[in-house]
């Protein structure tokens, strides 16, 4: 297999089960932002420790954004084609990632007000993916409209995203000056 195949020089992408669109289209500009956090993800794996209940965590997302990314790689007249779970989000997957996050939050006290990120490493990585999964929330509003469920999948991993880092902090800096939370 050759990975270049000079089909985009022109500007264009091809989507999954056919057809083409600008690369700065509205699916392309989606699926890109949510590569661009699986990537991020993928960086504060590598910082978390081999094998680490948080590393097999982590893996499982990326491997789930996979399907999101098939999902939104996929023109809507074509969605139909698309298997729950395999190349299309589904209501357990979201729900799956609550179940991670109520559990992960009896872990640690959570803060009651903002906090500074950057108390370890893997938190403020996980803050940074974070932050990466909102923005492609915001650009797959256009891109998945309902009854996709890939808008609410990554509202629920942000948030499972700021759990985990506050979980890996095990105490937070308060945004107040000299205020530590637990």
């Amino acid at each position: 297999m050759k990975i270049t195949t000079k089909t985009g020089d022109d500007g264009t992408t091809g989507l999954l089960y056919g057809g083409r669109v600008r690369k700065d289209s509205e699916l392309p500009t989606a699926y890109g932002d949510v590569d661009e956090a699986q990537a991020v993800l993928g960086v504060a794996r590598a910082e978390a420790e081999r094998g680490s209940e948080l590393d097999q965590m982590l893996i499982d997302i990326e491997r789930q954004l996979w399907v999101l990314m098939a999902e939104l790689a996929t023109a809507p007249v074509n969605r139909h084609k698309l298997t729950d779970g395999a190349s299309r989000v589904t209501q357990p997957m979201v729900d799956g990632l609550e179940v991670i996050m109520d559990e992960l939050a009896t872990r640690f006290t959570p803060p009651t007000e903002f906090v500074v990120p950057g108390e370890t490493r893997v938190a403020a990585l996980l803050d940074v993916a974070r932050t990466v999964v909102r923005r492609a929330e915001r650009t797959c509003l256009v891109a998945a409209e309902p009854p996709s469920l890939v808008v609410p999948y990554l509202n629920r991993l942000s948030d499972l995203l700021w759990t985990m880092a506050r979980w890996q902090e095990g105490a937070s800096r308060s945004s107040r000056t000299g205020m530590e939370l637990s």
